[in-house]
Order: structure tokens, then sequence, then C-alpha cells
């Protein structure tokens, strides 16, 4: 295998196995157990990142890039609310790196892509809207906050904990069923929403603190 080929499939072990580790340990994942999962020595790790913080800083880019290909995706639907499905479905898919919010130094990348990543969101609510197909008090934080919820999983964690690989379809499943009867739940109602809409500073201040003292 050529080295650059081995490189690459080492790289996108380590940014899968960085995703798997997040999702179990938070924040407080080590180095060794994010290469250990990989199935890479930590030597191959610090050769490709030189520490733990660049290597977080590259999964928020690739996990912001491929927000922005899921709302493209979206965007393309002919119905408005398969777009919505297929984002929210999509995103809760690819797993929550909402651990890293606060504890990750924001590079100008970061915010460029996050930008480009909320632009297409926000088109994307807004094509469900003007369509009449997203209730009009859901606004594009309750769906945010939504995948961030549904994305976390203890029944899939504690079953992958244990080995029980026998039992993680069933609960892939129902995550899905979940994640069905959650987006259900958006679609156009006369039944009001509690409490006010939810401004955009909730979900993105809390990655501002790094650096001083953002998926």
């Amino acid at each position: 295998m050529p080295r650059t080929a081995e490189a690459e499939r080492n790289d996108r072990a380590l940014l899968k196995a960085a995703r798997e580790v997040l999702a179990i340990d938070g924040v407080h994942a080590s180095v060794a157990s994010i290469a250990a999962r990989a199935g890479v020595g930590i030597g191959s790790l610090y050769r490709r990142y030189r520490s733990k913080d660049e290597l977080f800083q590259h999964l928020v880019e690739v996990a912001l890039d491929q927000w922005t290909e899921i709302a493209e995706q979206a965007m393309a639907k002919d119905d408005p609310w398969d777009g919505i499905v297929h984002y929210v479905t999509s995103a809760v898919g690819m797993g929550s790196l909402a651990p890293l919010a606060g504890k990750v130094t924001i590079t100008a990348e970061m915010a460029a892509k996050n930008a480009r990543s909320d632009e297409a969101f926000e088109a994307l609510v807004g094509n469900a809207h003007k369509a009449g197909v997203l209730r009009k008090d859901v606004t594009l934080v309750d769906v945010l906050l939504i995948i961030e919820q549904l994305t976390k999983s203890p029944l899939i964690e504690q079953l992958q904990q244990q080995g029980r690989d026998d039992m993680l379809e069933a609960a892939r499943n129902a995550q899905r069923r979940v994640t069905a009867i959650a987006l259900a739940g958006l679609r156009p109602s006369d039944q009001p929403m509690p409490g006010e809409p939810p401004g955009m500073d909730l979900f993105t201040e809390r990655w501002s603190s790094a650096g001083s003292g953002r998926s």
C-alpha cells in the first residue's frame, strides 16, 4: 500500500475513532484511546496531528463540511419536507461534537466553514417554512437541538461497551424510530410550543470559551 494511501486510511480511521470515543468519554477522551480504537500507533497520530486540540479542530472542520453537504443535498429534494428529514436523519447518524464545545480553540478556518454550514442550513429551514411543511414556530435552533439530543444514545453506547454486537442493529433501529417520532412533531400544528423560541446564542456561546481561559 502506498504511503499516501496508508496515511489517508489512518486519518479516516482516526477521525472515526475520535467521534466514537468522544461519544463515550466526552472531551476527556484520551489520545491513546483514540489511537487504539483506530488501530494505529500513537506515533502515527502525532505525526498527523501535533496535539489533541489539533485533531479535534480537524474533526470539527470535517464535520462542518459534511453538514454543509447534507444541507445542500436536502435543498435539492423536490419536497422541502423530505429535505428536512434528510438533514435530520443524516446529522443524527454523523454523531455529535457537542462535548467539544468550549474545549477546542476556534480557528479562522473553522469559523469560515461554520458560516457556510449555517447559511446552508438556514436556507433549508427557510425553504421548509415557506412551503408550509414545517411548523411556523419551530426555529433552526430548535431543529439543531433536536439533532443534538437524538444523536446521544446511551443504549447504543452501553451495548458497544458491553460488546453486544448482536443487539446493535436493533438499538440503531430504535434510534431511527425515535428520530421519526421527533420529526413528526415538527409538522405544522395548532398546538403552541411552550416558552420563547431559543436564540442562536444558546447554541453557540458555549463554543466561545476555549482559548480565552464550536459543531
